[in-house]
């Protein structure tokens, strides 16, 4: 089979959350070391196509001027490693590598393609979180296996932690939610949507919040006319696991206070739901009750 026969039409893929190779301008950061291995016109074949036969092959095609090119493959990169040689990676730059980028008929990027027996596989656009890019590169090494290409993952690989995630959990393990505070907001400055560190960053401050209360009285001593009395209380339940009742609690505030102090109780309740599964029931409940006071 001819490389040029395994490459599928892409004339009508939706390119919507990906960059117009037109469109994007030149980068003015500096250049960082690459992950994986460069593809040029001269190697694609011999070094990318041919070992598609023994193992999984995914490519990356990508721009230097593309800030999320770069945020994809560092997560790509990481992938790679961890899995140890289970699958290689290749970079096309299309910016030097244009006629690699038009035999692969890339219209935008970044994208990912994926290479087995010879066979191309559009893998995704744009910039997938980490945890869907593991699932994606498990479900395709699983997929090879079965080919009788490469081997399946024996499990769950362990993602590499970020620097940022990194501290946070040695200042956790000392007990320095300040420390472990500061990492977060360290993590979020430079990836703001990154969810691991908005569900640690509400953990973190939700046990700056209730150090030093002492649950019994604080509940005890509750006074449904001050807003910071049941503030206070909703975290020692929502910390003890007793989500319905920090819920019930904050919903009741909504209702009862009025102007800044309704906004407050509102805001509390929002950073709460951070904290709980988002399956469940009286989470979803809860936020139609929300909804339904507010509008």
């Amino acid at each position: 089979m001819s490389f040029n026969n395994a490459i599928p039409p892409r004339g009508g893929a939706n390119f919507g959350n990906a960059f117009d190779l037109s469109t994007l301008k030149k980068s003015d950061q500096p250049d960082l070391p690459i992950p994986g291995v460069a593809v040029t016109q001269e190697n694609l074949v011999s070094d990318f196509v041919s070992k598609s036969k023994e193992k999984v092959v995914v490519l990356l095609c990508w721009s230097p001027r593309s800030a999320q090119s770069k945020e994809i493959l560092e997560t790509l990169g990481k992938l790679e490693t961890a899995d140890q040689g289970a699958w290689l990676l290749g970079t096309v730059d299309v910016d030097s590598q244009p006629q690699v980028a038009q035999a692969l008929q890339v219209k935008a990027v970044p994208i990912a393609i994926a290479i087995v027996g010879e066979q191309l596989l559009p893998l995704f656009e744009s910039v997938p979180p980490m945890e869907q890019v593991r699932l994606v590169i498990n479900k395709l090494l699983e997929l090879a296996s079965q080919k009788g290409i490469g081997q399946a993952p024996e499990g769950p690989t362990e993602i590499p932690m970020e620097p940022e995630e990194q501290a946070a959990y040695t200042a956790l393990e000392k007990g320095d939610y300040k420390v472990a505070k500061e990492s977060y907001e360290a993590w979020l400055k430079r990836k703001p949507n990154e969810q691991v560190a908005i569900i640690g960053l509400a953990q973190v401050n939700l046990m700056l919040r209730i150090e030093g209360l002492n649950p019994e009285l604080t509940l005890k001593n509750a006074k449904e006319t001050d807003l910071t009395s049941q503030l206070m209380c909703a975290d020692i339940e929502i910390a003890s696991g007793n989500n319905q009742a920090a819920f019930d609690r904050l919903l009741n505030a909504v209702r009862r206070f009025s102007g800044d102090d309704k906004d407050k109780a509102k805001a509390h309740l929002i950073q709460l739901f951070n904290l709980v599964d988002p399956a469940d029931p009286r989470l979803v409940k809860a936020r139609s009750e929300l909804a339904s006071l507010l509008f």
